[in-house]
């Protein structure tokens, strides 16, 4: 039996972990490690206890859910799936940027929210359909507007890897891709690794705009 995903909550209202705790500990491969009230103590915790995925919402105090994102991708720490009342354009770009690997409306019901988790934490990408929109054009924060010639990095891919790279621009998970090529998951997981490291992205979505906005999907 594989692992418990574990999930670390952060919300600066107590009622809304109270009730996130309850839907995801319900699960028996879902194991609730912490919770943080603010970015800051969301950080350290997630530090300490190395969660799989950190469910962060975007407003609290003393560190944004946005920085607090952004310094655990930068170390590596955790996946982060961001869940929030706000879809706002500059929220939903400043996530994606900041490398979250999904994001997610508090109106998303309990079922989604823990496929979401799991998915997450496999190493997908997660979009609510309301924030859909916003995503599309955060393509312009994260690279350059687009050319007739593909950017120099493509040229570092090899022929799986551009392939990889394409299927992420259409969606698809690591299951549907490693169904497409005849692969393991795990084969899958290491090809898209190394498209995201040549390409310096943070995230699969990250990568999937740059796809799309290189006309490759």
């Amino acid at each position: 039996m594989d692992s418990p995903v574990r999930v670390l909550i952060a919300d600066d209202h107590e009622a809304i972990r109270a009730g996130l705790r309850a839907i995801l500990s319900a699960e028996p491969d879902i194991e609730i490690v912490g919770e943080a009230a603010d970015g800051e103590a969301c950080v350290l915790n997630a530090r300490a206890l190395r969660p799989d995925v950190v469910l962060m919402d975007v407003r609290m105090p003393r560190l944004d859910g946005i920085a607090a994102t952004e310094q655990i991708v930068r170390e590596s720490l955790a996946q982060v799936l961001v869940l929030t009342t706000f879809g706002l354009d500059e929220y939903v770009t400043g996530a994606i940027v900041a490398g979250a690997a999904g994001y997610l409306l508090k109106t998303t019901d309990g079922p989604s929210l823990i496929d979401a988790v799991h998915r997450v934490a496999r190493g997908e990408g997660v979009l609510s359909p309301e924030v859909t929109r916003q995503v599309m054009s955060a393509a312009a924060a994260v690279r350059p507007a687009p050319t007739l010639e593909p950017p120099a990095e493509f040229g570092e891919l090899t022929e799986r890897e551009r392939e990889i790279l394409v299927g992420l621009g259409r969606g698809l998970s690591n299951i549907d891709l490693a169904r497409d090529f005849g692969v393991s998951e795990a084969t899958v997981k290491s090809h898209v690794s190394r498209v995201l490291a040549k390409l310096n992205c943070r995230s699969r979505v990250q990568a999937a705009l740059l796809a799309r906005d290189a006309g490759l999907v």
